[in-house]
């Protein structure tokens, strides 16, 4: 089946290759913004048959995602003041979940936030099979972002495939996966330094199967 992905520097592809066209996944999307255009999700959603629960601040988006995400729970609401423990036993979230985005802003902190209490509050009970968790470096090391949540991630037990991911030249992204919910094999002839431009990736994921 091709698929024509939707995501800004391709997320979606990066999913959908590390879990090699996965249906009925799981996902937990916060800083959904826009529900198709440039979003890691929409085509999870529309073309695999995943569901999942897009968290989002402006209300703006939500007749939007009533309309165009009928699959996913919408959640209208600051993420870093959300009760996800509860969230997700209300809605039977698996334990397993397929993917995490985290796209907010690090320059208020909300981004490095919300990590921390999703590892208080869900990290020791559920596990991401893939992740991509926005850092924006290039727009500075703001309350040292990168560095504690690749701290995070680690003592979690995931497993840093693409550090650095490049928007054109700007480094704004980490990529992650959980090893006993992923093909370790693919990952491991994938995974290369952090000097890989963005292109390279994509090729690498091609080239791997």
């Amino acid at each position: 089946m091709e698929i024509l992905f939707n995501g800004q520097v391709l997320q979606d592809k990066f999913v959908t290759s590390v879990l090699n066209n996965k249906q009925n996944g799981f996902f937990l999307e916060i800083g959904s913004n826009e529900p198709k255009n440039i979003n890691n999700t929409y085509v999870l959603e529309k073309k695999l048959n995943w569901r999942g629960i897009m968290v989002e601040y402006n209300v703006d988006y939500l007749p939007k995602y009533e309309r165009e995400r009928t699959n996913s729970i919408h959640i209208i609401n600051d993420a870093t003041k959300i009760d996800y423990h509860s969230l997700f036993l209300e809605n039977n979230v698996p334990q397993n979940i397929d993917y995490l985005q985290i796209d907010l802003e690090v320059s208020n902190r909300s981004t490095l936030t919300t990590l921390e209490l999703l590892e208080k509050t869900i990290f020791p009970n559920y596990n991401f099979a893939t992740v991509t968790f926005e850092h924006d470096i290039y727009s500075g090391n703001y309350f040292n972002t990168r560095n504690i949540s690749r701290e995070i991630f680690y003592k979690h037990g995931y497993v840093l495939v693409f550090p650095d991911v490049r928007n054109g030249k700007n480094a704004f992204e980490d990529w992650y996966v959980y090893p006993s919910l992923v093909d370790m094999n693919y990952i491991n002839k994938v995974q290369r330094s952090n000097s890989l431009e963005y292109i390279d990736i994509m090729k690498i994921l091609d080239s791997s199967k």
